[in-house]
């Protein structure tokens, strides 16, 4: 199963590499992960901030064709992790391709998120950049582990 992980961000402090490269190394080989950084569009006084969200919506999209997109947002859906799993089994089987979208110091645009075929929340919460790439991989690495059988504590 193809995962693509579409990142609006670059150059993360060390400690967020080490720990998304971590989790990467320990996904099965079935769940071939990718890492896709895209640069955010740059900030300056004649873009405003809807031009800014539809440069970057312009290179997610690019970024995600052919793929399922889940767009990463604090008000969409939350998930348990078994949840999850429940959904990487279902596209592993479909033999669909999946991009999970991190968006930029602003958000998405709204049109990756009408765009989108699931919106997904990792928490309530606003997260950092940085710290959002390491809860979604760590929780794409436990929910494949529940798929290969690896029991799960909280059932």
């Amino acid at each position: 199963m193809k995962i693509r992980i579409v990142a609006l961000g670059h150059r993360m402090p060390a400690w967020v590499n080490a720990a998304f490269d971590d989790y990467a190394r320990r996904l099965p080989r079935e769940f071939a992960l990718e890492l896709l950084e895209l640069k955010p569009e740059s900030r300056d006084r004649a873009k405003t901030l809807a031009k800014v969200l539809a440069a970057e919506a312009e290179r997610v999209a690019a970024a995600t064709k052919g793929f399922l997109v889940v767009a990463l947002d604090e008000r969409g859906e939350a998930w348990a992790t078994s949840q999850l799993a429940d959904k990487l089994r279902a596209w592993r089987d479909s033999a669909s391709p999946v991009a999970f979208v991190i968006g930029s110091a602003d958000g998405l645009a709204g049109t990756v998120k009408r765009d989108a075929d699931v919106i997904m929340a990792l928490s309530a919460l606003t997260l950092p950049h940085g710290l959002a790439r390491i809860v979604l991989v760590e929780q794409v690495y436990r929910a494949a582990s529940l798929l290969r059988g690896h029991p799960y504590h909280r059932e």
